[in-house]
């Protein structure tokens, strides 16, 4: 079939659109667009995340809750809709050679109806599962056998593509299938003297190995080269970056006793010893004509905002101003009130403003215009600063917080606000990320670790709650209540879904209000209300007792008077976001819980639970959350300019020592890659799309 192919398109070539592809609907190439495929390179380059095997087993053998194959006969299939709206469900009956039979269900997929009918031999794999229906295979992957010969994945290894809705991996394997031929055509991106020294594949066969592996070995050693290759184009690119910025120039800042005195003068505590350091760092970098170019990491609490209030103070002892760029408008505001509270008393003549969309227009001009005069010297705003409108007359420093939420443009626009040279750059961030992770990340910023907390801060205390146990967790919240505190409910979901079994946030809301705490003052945020940050205003002001949310809270919410945090479906989230999401309590003087609750935790998710009742060090957690969980996921957004690949990879340290040292040596050995076009081109591509300008 796929020689057919190859011979029944002679021109389709690497670049050639997903489109021009055998048999590709045009509804699917908007679908694989969204998953980055766009062209035939791309296509072949989209690797499974992972194989599943299926091994062939007769109905009557099929285990709960595992993964299994069987070939049989369709007796009855039909679609028909359901009492969840907009849900579809198709039902079909399955009978194997031995005479038993099994239900099979798929979602919103009624073309399954039209596509198998009954006498039809076809093959299914999936999970199979026992619900208030019996036992079912839920959502299977299927094929017709005889259609286009005996199923390949029966007894075969499966691969499991990252997918869209609407998109399937046996699908895109067809997909792949047609254009495999042209693999031979991909230059490889890793230097031969490279590959070679690391038993690597070429490109071509790693490839062909990672679509059409004959064994899981097979497999594994074409992810290792797509890893190797991904972090060697990272790894190149940060060299690159770096030798770029040393060519660029700022404003020195120079460093002044008095500023950093009278900064410490004024709070109202003492500074960590993380404080000082991450300090002292930033004001070697001020000092310097190449612009600052540093990430401060710090957990939750540790107190990076007065590290970015002194940096603002030396800045604008020399006369430059300061722009800070949160990623929402609570947060934004929070920012503000907390360095008026820093600076304005302590140095006259600092003054604090704010440029949200959410300000009246005449506050908005009033701003501007006290920014582009000079009269303002700290700046704190949303995506409203790098607006056309907003001019600085003397930017001297940038400062982003919560950075992997903003993309390249974003920060790239607020860097040229600056009227002469670059800015100095301070990137914050407050999820906790393991050094060697960020390195790997961040390679073109120098990194401060901030893995200290204030002093007097009362740790929250962290239970695993039973099911059995849930009515003394709203028994908790009544009291926290009473005693004039409030309350955060978080859920893993908006609304409820026949897919997932989860409390929803829409759902809980209405139960909670109705059944639970009918008293007490409910609010909801979620993801799809249009004004999430008046909401959630509106709770930090105490307009409400207890607040239902998803994990649109889990960084920028800042109420002190909230005590509690219960996080329905807890084994759902990752550690790391259950450290953010605990995070939000514990901000004031009382002292605070976190509930951690879920209605039937698998396999080792009551394990990772009790882990983070045990420790409340966040870096441990991103440690222990790098080993079981995806890195994407731990940072919550891809927007670091590092493939799957890359991401993967990152969680294997010996592996990117390894390539850090080849991308030195070869950047030392040619810094412009000259020898090594494909690498300077992956490298520069990557430049790009990464944190890097």
């Amino acid at each position: 079939m796929v020689q057919q192919h190859a011979r029944a398109r002679p021109d389709l070539r690497l670049d050639s659109p997903v489109a021009a592809v055998p048999r590709v609907r045009t509804s699917e190439t908007r679908l694989l667009s969204r998953l980055g495929v766009r062209t035939v390179r791309d296509l072949l380059l989209y690797l499974p995340a992972d194989f599943e095997r299926f091994d062939p087993t007769a109905i009557a053998d099929l285990p709960a809750s595992a993964s299994a194959s069987f070939v049989g006969t369709v007796v009855q299939i039909r679609a028909k809709r359901t009492r969840v709206k907009g849900m579809l469900l198709t039902e079909a009956v399955v009978a194997d050679d031995e005479g038993s039979t099994l239900q099979v269900a798929w979602f919103n997929k009624p073309f399954v109806a039209q596509q198998l009918h009954p006498g039809d031999r076809v093959s299914l794999a999936g999970r199979v599962r026992t619900s208030r229906y019996g036992r079912q295979m839920q959502s299977p992957d299927y094929e017709r056998v005889g259609e286009e010969g005996t199923p390949v994945r029966v007894g075969e290894l499966m691969p499991k593509y990252r997918l869209t809705k609407g998109m399937t991996s046996p699908r895109l394997a067809t997909l792949v299938r047609a254009v495999l031929p042209l693999a031979g055509d991909l230059e490889d991106d890793i230097p031969d003297p490279v590959r070679r020294r690391h038993g690597l594949p070429p490109l071509a066969d790693a490839v062909r190995l990672g679509h059409q592996p004959e064994s899981e070995e097979d497999f594994r050693r074409a992810r290792r080269r797509f890893d190797f290759a991904a972090l060697l184009e990272l790894q190149a690119a940060f060299q690159l970056a770096q030798s770029r910025v040393a060519l660029e120039r700022a404003t020195p800042i120079p460093y002044r006793q008095e500023v950093i005195d009278t900064l410490k003068a004024g709070l109202d505590f003492e500074l960590t010893r993380a404080q000082r350091r991450a300090t002292w760092d930033v004001y070697q970098d001020l000092r310097q004509s190449v612009p600052m170019n540093r990430l401060l990491n710090g957990d939750v609490g540790s107190g990076k905002t007065v590290v970015a209030a002194a940096a603002a103070a030396m800045a604008h002892a020399a006369g430059l101003q300061t722009v800070i760029m949160a990623p929402t408008e609570i947060l934004a505001r929070q920012h503000r009130d907390r360095l008026r509270g820093y600076l304005e008393a302590s140095f006259p003549g600092l003054t604090v403003e704010l440029l949200i969309s959410g300000l009246p227009a005449a506050e908005r001009r009033r701003v501007r215009t006290a920014a582009a005069s000079g009269h303002c010297a700290l700046l704190v705003g949303t995506h409203a600063l790098i607006e056309d409108d907003v001019e600085l007359a003397d930017l001297g420093l940038a400062v982003v917080d919560e950075q992997h939420r903003f993309g390249t443009r974003q920060r790239e626009l607020l860097r040229a606000k600056s009227r002469a040279g670059r800015p100095h750059f301070l990137a914050m961030t407050a999820t906790p990320i393991p050094r060697t992770l960020a390195l790997a990340l961040y390679g073109e910023m120098k990194l401060s670790i901030m893995d200290e907390l204030p002093p007097g801060r009362v740790p929250v205390e962290t239970e695993v709650v039973a099911p059995a146990d849930r009515e003394s967790a709203y028994a908790l919240v009544r009291r926290e209540v009473r005693a004039g505190r409030q309350a955060f409910v978080i859920c893993p979901l908006i609304e409820e879904s026949p897919l997932v079994e989860a409390r929803a946030a829409t759902a809980e809301f209405e139960r909670l209000r109705r059944d639970v705490f009918p008293d007490l003052g409910m609010a909801l945020v979620h993801g799809r209300i249009k004004d999430k940050d008046a909401a959630m205003g509106a709770f930090r002001a105490g307009e409400a007792d207890v607040l239902v949310a998803t994990s649109v809270v889990e960084v920028g919410v800042d109420v002190a008077n909230a005590t509690v945090m219960l996080i329905e479906g807890a084994d759902r989230f990752g550690l790391a976001q259950l450290h953010q999401l605990r995070g939000r309590v514990g901000r004031g003087a009382q002292r605070s819980y976190c509930l951690l609750l879920s209605d039937d935790p698998a396999g080792g998710a009551l394990e990772r639970l009790h882990l983070v009742a045990g420790t409340t060090d966040g870096f441990r957690l991103a440690e222990e959350d790098m080993k079981i969980r995806d890195v994407g996921e731990l940072l919550g957004a891809r927007q670091h300019g590092a493939s799957d690949f890359a991401m993967r990879a990152l969680q294997q340290p010996e592996l990117l020592s390894e390539v850090r040292q080849e991308a030195e040596a070869l950047i030392a050995e040619d810094p412009d890659l000259t020898r090594w076009p494909a690498l300077w081109e992956a490298a520069a591509r990557r430049l790009d799309q990464t944190s890097i300008s």
